[in-house]
């Protein structure tokens, strides 16, 4: 899913190696594809220049640590570019209205599924703001929990916490509490990490809110909503197995005890409940009004907003009274406080959004809408579903999200919309969920706590108890078929 996390931990999204499957696996949604072009440009000088110039903005992409340049500036470029050749052809040939068409619609649905994020992203930082997330940290770090509690805490919350506030924004809370308690010892934070991130991924999974995979396989309307569900017990296995053996090598003792008292602002519980709202909202208008959860989640904007507007115009009066309180008290330290409170803004939350990666999002979408327009993903799609069969393609494009990203893969696999069972429809959105966990670089997850806890949570790190994890993601896989073997009527 997009960082939700203040821009001094914002993820560097980057990859080691790059190939040239990456250009084809990309992808936007079914309607996009479905455009079909009428030219065949596969062949073409100019399908195959769309193609190098795609192949250049993603390596761009993929060295933004070494290069220093936002991700989302290459992407962009090459959308115009890309799309400009299918202009100018179509163009040539008097078809301008096909071509326009389809950009149209590929727009579309990229702009639904941003406008979702951007209301997740607001309720996020707005709730971050408010420090609901410090006031959790300060509580675990006061109970002074030995090493393996810690371990297993951590990796617990970021399972249950991530179907609701997405698997990166929880990774990266449960790290702060990792590196701040076990500050020092490397060993530990590495393990921990690890954890976390296999946790946050495997809760992602079977929850619309997750991760942007599932948000785009609910969106597409592969999967009703409560579907997810039936693949609870594959995530949850996938997170126990690695979690269980990695807990064995954990020191049985208890780190220097850290106090910190943090007190949530005002609202803070009422913006929580407000997103849960929002939430409820969104489910309501896409199964109940069958319209787009999109409308739901920006009515939920509106929530927020109705709520800043009551938390700006009662702030005197709240203050007045804290500062009563405060002075019969003698509390100086907290009269100290009221002085530093500002009014809250909504748009300022909006404003903190992470705008590169969803423009980033933006340049991948339409890259790879129009590649799909030229007839490239059509290839792809015969080569997969109709030379494999639908279980090996789909466990195998699981472990390729480790490598490439698990957005990309889920792309692809909507955008050529094989004809496959429900069933294969649930274990592609598993594995492309869960795939991700085997590298540190396979998830924006894992790339994130990667900089939140440089030097202690490394990718040498993480690959060492990569078997251990691809025993959890074999195990997922056949709980899966096991408990849900009546979904797969198609089954291959």
């Amino acid at each position: 899913m997009p960082t939700l996390c203040q821009p001094s931990c914002q993820p560097r999204l980057y990859r080691r190696w790059l190939f040239l499957l990456a250009a084809l696996l990309l992808g936007v949604s079914p309607n996009a594809f479905a455009v079909t072009g009428e030219l065949n440009l596969t062949t073409s000088a100019v399908g195959f220049f769309a193609v190098a110039i795609f192949v250049l903005a993603y390596a761009l992409v993929m060295a933004e640590e070494k290069i220093h340049m936002r991700k989302s500036k290459p992407v962009l470029v090459a959308a115009g570019i890309i799309w400009s050749l299918i202009g100018w052809v179509y163009v040539q040939n008097g078809m301008s209205d096909a071509s326009e068409y389809a950009f149209r619609v590929t727009l579309l649905e990229f702009t639904e599924l941003m406008l979702f994020l951007l209301v997740a992203m607001t309720y996020i930082n707005a709730m971050e703001e408010r420090r609901v997330f410090d006031a959790l940290r300060s509580w675990m770090l006061r109970k002074g929990f030995n090493y393996r509690t810690l371990f297993w805490l951590t990796g617990g919350l970021a399972f249950v916490l991530s179907p609701i506030a997405d698997n990166l924004t929880t990774a990266l809370l449960m790290c702060a509490v990792v590196t701040k308690v076990a500050e020092g010892d490397q060993r530990f934070i590495n393990v921990a990490c690890i954890n976390i991130v296999v946790a946050a991924n495997a809760g992602g999974a079977f929850s619309p809110f997750g991760d942007i995979t599932t948000l785009m396989v609910w969106q597409a309307g592969m999967v009703e909503f409560q579907e997810f569900f039936i693949l609870f017990f594959p995530a949850l296995v996938n997170f126990l197995i690695p979690a269980s053996i990695m807990s064995l090598f954990i020191k049985d003792e208890k780190p220097a005890s850290v106090y910190e008292d943090v007190w949530m602002k005002r609202g803070a519980r009422r913006i929580v409940g407000l997103f849960l709202l929002t939430i409820i909202t969104a489910v309501l208008c896409h199964v109940v009004l069958h319209l787009p959860p999109v409308l739901g989640m920006m009515t939920g904007l509106g929530y927020l907003q109705f709520f800043g507007y009551y938390l700006r115009r009662s702030l005197p009066r709240s203050l007045e009274r804290k500062r009563e309180r405060y002075s019969r008290r003698g509390d100086n330290k907290k009269l100290e406080q009221l002085g530093s409170v500002v009014p809250f803004d909504v748009f300022n939350r909006v404003a903190r959004a992470e705008w590169d990666t969803l423009l980033f999002f933006y340049g991948v979408v339409m890259c790879v809408g129009g590649l799909g327009f030229m007839g490239y993903l059509g290839l792809l799609s015969e080569a997969l579903y109709t030379g494999w069969n639908a279980t090996a393609a789909n466990i195998t494009l699981g472990i390729v999200s480790a490598v490439i990203d698990n957005i990309p893969v889920m792309f692809a696999v909507l955008t050529m919309e094989p004809d496959m069972s429900h069933g294969q429809w649930l274990l592609i959105t598993l594995t492309a969920g869960v795939g991700g966990s085997l590298l540190s670089i396979g998830s924006a997850a894992g790339v994130a706590v990667m900089g939140q806890a440089r030097g202690s949570y490394t990718f040498m790190g993480h690959l060492r108890w990569s078997p251990v994890i691809l025993l959890g993601y074999i195990a997922s896989i056949l709980v899966h078929m096991l408990l849900n073997a009546e979904s797969f009527a198609l089954f291959s």
